[in-house]
């Protein structure tokens, strides 16, 4: 099993000056290929007022996208005039004088920079080289598994580097007495820096990439670690017997299908963190540009958004965790929050745009992002991987419009957060009905806490698995090994026994409404 686990780096004034010094260069290089290869995927590797000459060899699999000959009329790897020196030609007996591929040529031309050039030959060669290794991916990808031409990256988006495996040696120095300590990393070219060692990395976990990264608050390394234990094995869905369908929402972050809520603080989108924000982006709007006030004034809003961010973080592992420990499956909905926040279509009358909306869902669409469901339900799906339980998605068609009990479907049943349904008079939170909806969906029921205990089952559907490392703000899945069967809890599909005081109001309110 792969994990990343993040620790925060304590540099010196000189390694700081020296790490920000290689993002620049890495960032510039990183440009100055990729701009090479654009021109030479437009000019054709051609001067462009001089006509294309194919030479013998000169052709291109569409298939394989393989490159023969010194000319290549699709995937044009570099502009030939004044690029490359003589040394860097080799010759072939089939074709005479060719070059090689993009990759290969640069990486050559990035070895002489490093003699030539004292910005180049301060940054650790395997650095450099894996930043043009990762152009490649992103070139490659483009022809290949038709991806987005790569774009050219901003000071703001180019903020990592990686070493190779094996290159950073970590030194531990954790007492018993002391639980928590500054240990210490060496990085080559860099040299020995502080860092917290926030959690213990196990003896038998093989280290591979580290990787270098500046927030707004500090520098930080991800370091890429190889466990030795094992996922357990997925439970089949045929064998679960009980599950819980979970709703997603602005108003509640979760809304379960037993009647319980998780909150969403909406940390973004508050009163009062809309206004720290607002204030301190009007200070940096006043600021002269390109002074070091500016500059000043952008790094206190950047540490507000990074502090949002870890609130948000923290928050929705406790809520991941509340969910997979509910029952012995989980369902949710197959949402795709990336058309949800679309724009509105222009609306267009006698040649000028009318008022289409768009104004308002502006509101909606950062509610949205705020509550971050894709992140949500990614945390979801790797403790449920660990704990052995599946996890399902659903239709999200017509959920909250649909009654859990006749299955009536009308948008009239729907009024706000309440639902009343037009059939049977059913009365439930629109929220819970919705989450009780996609439980059905799915042909699995809900096990109350009550249950008998089974064989290797808690009670409320949790299983008895093997301890792995926990989870974090810190954690992120890397690759999932699959996953577990077991036998689960028999129960009725019936919601808690405890009904919280406001709910009791709630459906007298709704009784008086019906009546």
């Amino acid at each position: 099993m792969q994990i990343r686990w993040r620790f925060k780096l304590q540099p010196n004034i000189g390694q700081q000056a020296l790490m920000s010094e290689w993002l620049v260069t890495l960032r510039k290089h990183r440009n100055y290929c990729l701009a090479e290869r654009q021109r030479g995927f437009e000019t054709n590797n051609q001067k462009s007022d001089e006509p294309v000459m194919y030479h013998y060899g000169a052709f291109s699999d569409k298939k394989s996208r393989v490159e023969y000959g010194s000319y290549c009329p699709l995937t044009c790897p570099i502009v030939k005039h004044g690029v490359m020196s003589a040394e860097l030609t080799k010759n072939s007996k089939k074709h005479g004088l060719i070059w090689g591929s993009a990759a290969d040529i640069q990486s050559k031309r990035t070895t002489e920079l490093r003699s030539e050039s004292e910005w180049y030959s301060r940054i650790n060669s395997d650095v450099l080289q894996g930043n043009l290794a990762k152009l490649d991916t992103a070139y490659n990808g483009f022809f290949q598994y038709k991806r987005g031409f790569p774009a050219f990256r901003k000071v703001a988006n180019f903020k990592t580097f990686q070493f190779k495996p094996k290159q950073v040696r970590l030194t531990v120095t954790r007492s018993s007495n002391q639980p928590r300590c500054y240990s210490h990393a060496y990085f080559p070219g860099l040299g020995t820096m502080r860092y917290f060692d926030s959690r213990t990395i196990p003896v038998d976990a093989d280290i591979r990439t580290v990787t270098v990264i500046k927030e707004a608050d500090g520098w930080y390394m991800s370091v890429l670690l190889n466990l030795p234990e094992s996922l357990p094995e997925v439970a089949g869905i045929e064998t679960v017997k009980s599950a819980v369908g979970i709703d997603v929402g602005i108003n509640k972050l979760i809304s379960l299908s037993d009647g319980s809520f998780i909150e969403n603080p909406k940390f973004a989108t508050n009163k009062k963190t809309r206004r720290q924000l607002r204030i301190r982006q009007r200070r940096v709007n006043r600021k002269v540009k390109g002074s070091n006030n500016r500059k000043k004034a952008g790094i206190i809003v950047a540490k507000l958004h990074k502090k949002i961010a870890d609130k948000r973080n923290d928050h929705q592992w406790k809520a991941a965790n509340k969910v997979v420990g509910m029952a012995a499956a989980i369902v949710q909905e197959d949402l795709n929050v990336k058309a949800m926040k679309s724009r509105c279509k222009p609306k267009r009358e006698k040649g000028r745009f009318m008022a289409n909306g768009q104004s308002a869902k502006r509101g909606l669409n950062r509610s949205i992002s705020d509550a971050s469901w894709g992140e949500l339900f990614s945390k979801i799906a790797w403790l449920a991987l660990k704990s052995g339980k599946p996890v399902l998605s659903v239709n999200p068609k017509f959920t909250s419009q649909e009654c859990s009990v006749c299955h009536h479907l009308a948008k009239a049943s729907r009024d706000g957060e309440k639902f009343i349904c037009e059939n049977c008079g059913h009365i439930d939170h629109a929220d819970t009905q919705a989450s009780r909806t996609i439980l059905r969906r799915a042909n699995l029921k809900f096990v109350t806490k009550d249950a008998k205990c089974a064989t290797g089952i808690l009670p409320g559907g949790h299983f008895r698995v093997k301890k792995l490392p926990g989870d974090s703000r810190k954690v992120t899945l890397v690759r999932d090994d699959s996953a577990s069967n077991g036998k689960q809890n028999q129960g009725k599909n019936r919601t808690s026994k405890v009904i919280p005081e406001k709910r009791i109001l709630f459906e007298q309110l709704c009784l008086q409404l019906f009546d």
